[in-house]
């Protein structure tokens, strides 16, 4: 378990690899896209009573959020990469 972390004022500072810096700029992006499902698409968890019933919950949630508008994207190069062309 390889735990990816900022560095905060209170920590020693090091030098942290590439691959994890990257890791850690994405993660916003991510953690966004998260609340986005939670809060706005009704993606949560509850007991379905079949393992289908809960794939077409998350499917329909996944589905919902690819029509939406003014999605985050990560900048790139000074480029912005969009998640649908």
């Amino acid at each position: 378990l390889h735990l990816i972390t900022g560095i905060r004022r209170n920590m020693r500072n090091q030098l942290m690899p590439l691959v994890d810096k990257r890791m850690l700029r994405g993660r916003f992006v991510i953690e966004t896209v998260f609340d986005i499902l939670k809060c706005q698409m009704g993606l949560e968890h509850s007991r379905h009573r079949s393992p289908m019933n809960a794939m077409v919950h998350i499917l329909s949630c996944l589905v919902a959020y690819a029509y939406r508008p003014g999605k985050p994207s990560i900048l790139r190069k000074g480029k912005k990469l969009e998640a649908y062309p």
